[in-house]
């Protein structure tokens, strides 16, 4: 049986550097042969004490990591990590590239149990978000009025495009502390409003804490006002919308398709949902994908994915989806079953439509693959002269479905034949009742 090659270990460090580290932590460094990390955190080590060959990551991390660590296999290997590694670390992508198995985890506290300590804020109550590699418009999706929120910055630029993003989202009167170089000698404190910070960029080792106070009030269910949308009338109205986001039952870590995304609506309030859920919003027009874009930034989830071009070719290529929206073009040739097809086992497929001739097409597949067929029907009340009146709006016929596995889908196929089969057989068998 082979030698197993030596474990990895990864060691936190904080800003104290080597006289804030564990004896154990100290050991590993001492014994190592090879230390990777960060440049700030290779000086951390005086070089009396770790003599080991030091090796910067190189930039971008993340496509290095495998070739690294190939090229120093079989040597006692340490990497250093800021604070916890599993906390925003590099000991996620490690464990992703080498296996959990292969590492052993030294964790020092983080930087957000530090800022905790210091505020007197309770751990499990303080929202996190990290701006780390991340856009910024990230943080709005965590704006809510009277919450806490510990920001990880990306470097000494972040608490004033914090501040200012704050502004600009109608949280100005929210109280920003940016504690830097927290743990070493060296840590300040800073204080302000976000409206007007006062600061100038200080040290790029930072945690931005978060008194929101009063703001507007965003939702956290589907649903959310039309008006949150910038639109030229491509929008699944708010009520529709909410009943389709419960029919797509969007669970963390799925994949959304929005076909037809119009203003991207479905897709942005499926990603809100969860921050692991992701999305691609599939928009034939430029004008209409662009804006898509500035509607998931503006409702805190950048992450979106929009892939301009019309479907089903603009679907080549996409990763397997858990849930289909389909809001337009549902008459295009082949969309319905390329989407059918692209579906993964056991998920969801949901098609609005409020024309008769895609009404006629999905109750052609309703009668295929069974599902719900349901229509949803919204008026609202508007003055009549004096008096007050109901206006419909136009009536949106959903078809819904779950995907059976190969197995189910060909039972189902077999039964349906022998259905057919038997009312062949007897003409009045729609009779009989």
């Amino acid at each position: 049986m082979p030698e197993l090659p030596p474990p990895i270990t990864v060691v936190g460090i904080g800003a104290d550097g080597w006289p804030g580290l564990a004896v154990g932590s100290r050991a590993v460094l001492r014994e190592a042969e090879v230390v990777v990390g960060g440049p700030r955190q290779l000086d951390l080590l005086p070089r009396d004490e770790v003599a080991a060959e030091r090796v910067p990551w190189p930039s971008p991390l993340r496509p290095a990591v495998p070739g690294l660590l190939a090229a120093h296999a079989g040597r006692r290997t340490a990497v250093l990590a800021s604070g916890d590694p599993m906390f925003y670390g590099i000991g996620r992508t490690l464990a992703e590239t080498v296996g959990a198995e292969r590492l052993r985890v030294l964790p020092h506290p983080s930087s957000v149990s530090y800022a905790c300590a210091r505020l007197g804020w309770p751990l499990e109550a303080t929202e996190v978000v990290s701006l780390v590699g991340r856009p910024l418009d990230t943080l709005s999706l965590a704006l809510h009025p009277g919450r806490r929120l510990l920001v990880l910055s990306a470097d000494s630029a972040t608490p004033a495009a914090v501040a200012g993003l704050l502004t600009a989202r109608g949280y100005g009167t929210a109280r920003l502390r940016v504690l830097e170089q927290l743990g070493a000698p060296a840590e300040r404190h800073l204080d302000g409003p976000a409206d007007g910070w006062p600061h100038p960029p200080g040290d790029p080792l930072n945690v931005i804490a978060v008194d929101l106070g009063d703001g507007p009030r965003t939702s956290l269910v589907p649903g959310l006002p039309d008006t949150a949308y910038e639109s030229d009338g491509q929008l699944t109205k708010r009520h529709v919308r909410a009943a389709t986001l419960a029919t797509l039952a969007p669970s963390p870590g799925e994949l959304l398709w929005d076909v037809g995304g119009g203003s991207g609506s479905i897709a942005i309030e499926w990603l809100r949902a969860h921050r692991d859920c992701r999305a691609v919003s599939v928009e034939r027009d430029p004008v209409r994908a662009e804006r898509i874009a500035r509607n998931a930034a503006a409702l805190g989830v950048p992450r979106l994915r929009v892939a301009t071009g019309p479907a089903p070719a603009a679907l080549a290529g996409l990763p397997a989806p858990d849930a289909v929206f389909i809001g337009g073009g549902l008459t295009a040739p082949g969309l319905l079953e390329s989407c059918w097809a692209a579906l993964r086992p056991g998920g969801r497929i949901v098609a609005n439509t409020v024309t008769l001739e895609s009404e006629a097409l999905l109750t052609e597949w309703y009668r295929r693959h069974g599902g719900e067929l349901v229509k949803l029907a919204v008026a609202h009340a508007v003055p009549v002269g004096g008096f007050t009146g109901w206006r419909q709006a136009m009536p949106v016929t959903q078809w819904s479905a779950v995907k059976p596995d190969a197995h189910a889908a060909e039972d189902r196929t077999t039964e349906a034949r022998a259905a057919e089969a038997r009312t062949s057989d007897n003409p009045l068998q729609e009779n009989a009742s």
